[in-house]
């Protein structure tokens, strides 16, 4: 039986697209710790003006059985069920300027053939670089300025790093695969990782996205608007500070956290410079309590991973 749906499929908007010159990945999977890869595209689609451009086939593309989509029952039926979308779109952001962004699941399947179309689109909309958003669990506490890290196909487009890593090995990931081609083709692209504490990886956490936004707006020199991010991560603090009175020994773990934190930063000056310059009102050592014990109630309780899908610690 031949295939009934193309593998991509280009939109009418495509035919008449000229050159855009960013293009942005923003793929999200189980590893996009504090969910920041999907709050970042989430937040760049609902606040800018954009228009689909192309989408990939989730069919060739998803393992339903180990990312189960969500369907909604009421009144004895099933009355919605979430298709999985993996979509290039374009925006342009608050200035005019457009810009394409790659957002949905990570693809489980056929990695060698998504990451050949994707560059292929780069380079039929005439991109001129790439930049990949997301977040990774560290040992950090949340009441300091989120601290990103960076890398390139090229040193010269990201400056001077700390000096933290040596040779390491990480697990493979499809953002980080385009990178890595785009590079053996002589391309240039970015990526860019927000720390996310370890205890709220498994939680959606605003202040990470916030920062990758931040940080892709001032290199790509694009106006983006990060205030609804901003307000969502308010909100979350909020929340917290109406729960926490009762976990001291979590707080005695923030507190460790965070003289760790600091000690680093006095010993690694140039760490200070890659963290979020505007963390707003943090909150303080207190506030920590609910949202580590809703971080231990999913360990604890095993999440929302499916039959077939078992949570994955966290450290």
């Amino acid at each position: 039986m031949g295939e009934t749906r193309e593998f991509v499929t280009l939109t009418p908007a495509a035919e008449t697209l000229g050159v855009v010159p960013v293009l942005i990945q923003a793929t999200h999977s189980p590893m996009d710790a504090g969910q920041a890869a999907m709050l970042f595209s989430e937040h760049l689609v609902d606040s800018l003006q954009h228009e689909r451009i192309a989408t990939f086939d989730p069919d060739q593309l998803i393992n339903y059985r180990q990312h189960r989509p969500p369907m909604v029952f009421e009144d004895w039926r099933f009355t919605d069920y979430a298709e999985p979308e993996i979509a290039l779109d374009l925006l342009r952001d608050d200035e005019g300027t457009p810009l394409l962004l790659l957002h949905g699941p990570e693809p489980d399947l056929q990695w060698n053939r998504f990451t050949d179309a994707v560059i292929a689109l780069a380079d039929r909309f005439g991109v001129q670089i790439t930049y990949a958003v997301q977040g990774i669990p560290m040992g950090v506490p949340h009441t300091r300025p989120v601290h990103l890290t960076m890398h390139a196909t090229d040193r010269e487009l990201i400056g001077e790093q700390p000096d933290i890593f040596g040779t390491i090995q990480v697990p493979g990931h499809v953002a980080g695969l385009i990178e890595y081609r785009l590079g053996r083709r002589g391309h240039k692209a970015v990526g860019i990782t927000a720390s996310v504490p370890h205890y709220l990886a498994s939680s959606p956490f605003p202040p990470a996205a916030s920062a990758l936004v931040r940080r892709v707006a001032q290199h790509a020199d694009l106006a983006l608007p990060v205030g609804e991010l901003e307000a969502a991560a308010a909100r979350i603090r909020a929340e917290i500070a109406e729960q926490v009175n009762t976990q001291p020994e979590v707080l005695a773990l923030v507190s460790a956290l965070e003289a760790q934190y600091d000690s680093f930063v006095r010993s690694q000056p140039m760490v200070a410079a890659h963290a979020e310059q505007d963390p707003g009102d943090l909150p303080t050592a207190d506030e920590i309590g609910a949202a580590a014990e809703a971080f231990l109630a999913d360990l604890l309780g095993g999440g929302t991973a499916g039959p077939d899908e078992p949570g994955e610690p966290l450290g």
